[in-house]
């Protein structure tokens, strides 16, 4: 099939559309959508709600009696465990709704935003930049068909797991957790979730590139969660008021069950999608408002270069994740100092510490908040090491393959990148965790020991690319299974720790092989063993792609 270019000075002509329906064949590409996603989304929705439930029934272990929850809420009522949590307002009633209202909702928020994020940008600028949009559009699809049918698809989702957490919360059970509260509970995580769809829709007409797209409304979700952090844990709370995040903490759940918060995220996702509609009609189908630079006339020689290549492609999302890891231990690293206060009097958090071990309980807490660290490094490895996948399916890999470039050499830049990349937003995370660490308790000893520890994460790092790069290998369509690795090491390795899950499960992930630095003592054999198992995953995954034909959709 011969494709032709509009000249991009023109806009290319409108496709032929019943009436003149700009919404024309909607309902068929969401059944398309529904149809594509019939695993992706179950298994986002299944994690997010049982993740919930886990949390919200712990408590009745964790705060067993009237005296634990006050406990829990003294703990927390600080400028640095606000930030991390949420409004003060919460700290009135020590409910258990109330404690995992505020303790659960800004973090999974988050997590909502970037499921409807993904949802948004995959139905929409990547079926752009792969040609497949411009195929459909042929046809007797309207011109917004593609966005509408992709923020219907995430208001589907929010909505299935608004109703799951309001059923599943309510039958626990649980004092505190009544029907009414769940109902605004669940609600609040879908009208989240809507917020950041309608800015995928915004961010998916400014470029060209899935990669750009998402990485932009992903820092809005980053913005909005430093603006909530930064209004609760002050005296002031305009700031968490400018965030989408703080609506919907200020809707209190199983406290005051306000639903007007949740008609400003309504409010501003109707706005934002209606200004993605609204700038669609300005520009091309598979270009982006912003105008692509024209590169160098010629290449430097690092671009020359495999590894100098693949370092072109993901700088931007490595220099994301360094500066966000890089924040994000400087936020734990600022609680240290008061860790023991915070979690005084929790008997299942001071059993999981003791069992860590370590000289104090600012050493356990460090060593138990490194696990949630790497366990994001571990997503920047995955989504890089399966950056090929991206490159074969788009068709861009072809070409490259077709020079005197071999299978191995491609591969390995990407995973170089990978590898490399993952060490160094180690090192930055374990640097702004002792940073602070050292400024909150006043141990300067925290910089070296902490940024130690971080590093010492690497091998886990390294067989996480490894398994990643041996579904491309031999089952490149499982390589998104690659993602278990991450979701399994910090349901495990956290979430276990204080859930008492047995030690097989722990020894099933490389993260649990790792010596938890600083509390425990240093052991090089676990590390050495891991390097090993990560050169032959690597081996292993370059000879099932070396012997297998490229798939391009």
């Amino acid at each position: 099939m011969t494709s032709v270019t509009a000249d991009p000075g023109t806009r290319a002509p409108a496709a032929p559309v019943a009436g003149g329906n700009a919404l024309a064949g909607t309902r068929t590409l969401i059944r398309f959508a529904l149809r594509r996603d019939r695993i992706r989304l179950p298994v986002w929705i299944l994690a997010l709600f049982l993740s919930t439930l886990m949390t919200a029934n712990s408590f009745r272990t964790l705060y067993s009696d009237p005296e634990d929850r006050a406990n829990a809420v003294r703990s927390v009522d600080s400028p640095a465990g606000l930030a991390m949590s949420g409004p003060r307002h919460y700290l009135t009633d020590d409910g258990f709704g109330s404690l995992l209202s505020h303790q659960m909702i800004g973090f999974t928020a988050v997590l909502v935003g970037l499921m409807s994020v993904l949802v948004v940008t995959r139905h929409t600028r990547a079926e752009e930049e792969t040609g497949r949009a411009e195929l459909v559009r042929s046809a007797v699809v309207g011109r917004h068909a593609h966005l509408a049918a992709a923020l219907a698809v995430a208001a589907l989702a929010n909505l299935a797991l608004a109703l799951l957490l309001a059923l599943g919360l309510t039958g626990l059970g649980l004092e505190g957790v009544d029907a009414s509260g769940s109902l605004v509970y669940g609600f609040a995580h879908a009208a989240a979730g809507l917020v950041f769809a309608a800015v995928a829709a915004v961010t998916v007409q400014f470029t060209a590139h899935t990669r750009g797209a998402s990485g932009t409304a992903l820092a809005v979700i980053g913005i909005a969660y430093v603006l909530r952090a930064a209004g609760d844990s002050g005296t002031n709370d305009t700031l968490s008021w400018l965030s989408p995040i703080g609506w919907v903490q200020r809707s209190y759940p199983y406290v005051d069950d306000r639903w007007w918060p949740l008609l400003l995220c309504l409010l501003c996702a109707a706005g934002c999608a209606a200004a993605g509609f609204r700038l669609s009609t300005r520009r091309d189908v598979g270009t982006g408002l912003r105008p692509q630079k024209p590169g160098s006339p010629t290449a430097s020689a690092a671009l020359t270069t495999p590894v100098g290549f693949a370092l072109r492609l993901h700088r931007g999302m490595l220099a994301g994740f360094g500066a966000g890891l890089f924040l994000m231990g400087a936020m734990y690293g600022s609680i240290l100092g008061d860790a023991e206060d915070m979690l005084a009097g929790i008997d299942e958090l001071e059993e999981a510490l003791e069992r860590i071990g370590g000289a104090s309980v600012a050493e356990s807490f460090a060593s138990m908040v490194m696990v949630v660290l790497t366990v994001v490094a571990s997503v920047y490895v995955v989504m890089t090491a399966l950056r090929p996948r991206s490159e074969e399916t788009a068709g861009r890999a072809e070409p490259l393959l077709a020079t005197g470039l071999s299978r191995s050499r491609w591969v390995g830049g990407h995973l170089a990148v990978a590898m490399g990349g993952g060490t160094v937003v180690l090192l930055l995370a374990g640097l702004g965790f002792g940073l602070a660490g050292a400024a909150s308790t006043g141990d300067a000893g925290l910089v070296p020991d902490l940024t130690g520890a971080a590093l010492a994460y690497a091998p886990a790092l390294w067989v996480t690319v490894g398994v990643a790069v041996v579904l491309f290998g031999w089952f490149p369509r499982a390589s998104q299974a690659a993602w278990a690795v991450p979701v399994y090491a910090f349901v495990v390795g956290y979430l276990g720790q204080i859930l008492r899950f047995p030690d097989w499960m722990n020894n099933l992930s490389p993260f649990g092989h790792i010596p938890r630095l600083p509390a425990a003592d240093m052991r090089w054999t676990p590390l050495f063993l891991l390097t090993v198992v990560a050169v032959a995953l690597l081996w292993l995954g370059l000879t099932g792609f070396r012997r297998r034909d490229l798939e391009t959709k």
